[in-house]
């Protein structure tokens, strides 16, 4: 078992990585997989995809980003409309064909495809194609830690950091360890547990714009929680997250800013004077 995966013990304020067990079958490593950016990734901080490009292809992978992809269906699939959802889910399947792993810059688009294709489009001609496109989804940190074994090495400063996981990463896709994993294989990166580690930061897609106050609640909480531990970075590997906690930081005009986990670790391995 490789040093990734070993528990990390620290200091009390420090939750060791558990021992990671593979939750499904994984390949072995390909030669080429498609990169789905989301949304989010691509219009407001296109840095991260490119910087998971960078991450993958430093890793002999060659990379395809397929340029018509969209959204992955989840808010309309999410909102009751469900042929609405099946087009804009028909679409992604059929524009990364080939059979190579779709790797996901977000457990929430993950969830959607890897769990709720298949229910979608069960019973319609697309079923088939739609199981076998939810298998070759992975999430990003569980695609760098499951299938490629990575092991950064770590050329940064001394720092801490608390870490974000969405609901959907954690709760649909169990890849809040990965997430763990990568950052505590950087050995001078401190992880510090949040009192609301395991708590929602109150964006939820749709859910933000339709129950402001309690969003609101939440992100403040988030936010409390984060700045409580004394922590100089947060990492989430779910811009969606990152973004509506980096407003609440903003708004309260506290200096901590998130960073997207492929530009954190892109960053920690020197990667910019690569």
């Amino acid at each position: 078992m490789s040093e990734l995966f070993v528990n990390a013990m620290g200091d009390n304020n420090q939750q060791p990585t558990p021992s990671l067990q593979k939750k499904r079958a994984y390949p072995s490593r390909p030669e080429a997989v498609y990169l789905y950016g989301t949304c989010l990734v691509d219009l407001l901080q296109p840095e991260a995809g490119l910087d998971a490009i960078k991450l993958l292809e430093r890793e002999g992978i060659r990379v395809e980003f397929a340029e018509q992809q969209t959204c992955c269906g989840q808010p309309a699939y999410t909102s009751g409309y469900d042929d609405e959802a099946r087009g804009v889910a028909r679409l992604q399947m059929n524009i990364m064909p080939e059979d190579w792993p779709v790797v996901i810059l977000s457990g929430s688009c993950g969830g959607m495809m890897h769990h709720h294709y298949p229910k979608l489009f069960a019973g319609h001609p697309e079923e088939k194609q739609a199981l076998k496109f939810a298998d070759r989804v992975f999430e990003f940190t569980e695609f760098l830690v499951h299938v490629l074994g990575y092991q950064p090495e770590d050329k940064g400063k001394p720092e801490t950091v608390a870490v974000h996981t969405s609901c959907a990463a954690r709760r649909e896709m169990n890849v809040h360890q990965t997430s763990w994993a990568l950052i505590d294989s950087l050995s001078s990166v401190t992880r510090i547990t949040q009192d609301h580690e395991f708590e929602c930061c109150g964006f939820g897609g749709s859910f933000c714009v339709r129950y402001p106050d309690i969003s609101g609640a939440m992100v403040n909480d988030k936010v409390k929680a984060i700045s409580d531990t004394g922590a100089n970075r947060l990492v989430s590997a779910d811009f969606g997250c990152l973004m509506n906690i980096n407003g609440a930081f903003e708004f309260q005009e506290k200096e901590m800013r998130g960073t997207h986990l492929a530009s954190y670790l892109w960053e920690r391995i020197g990667g910019d004077d690569l």
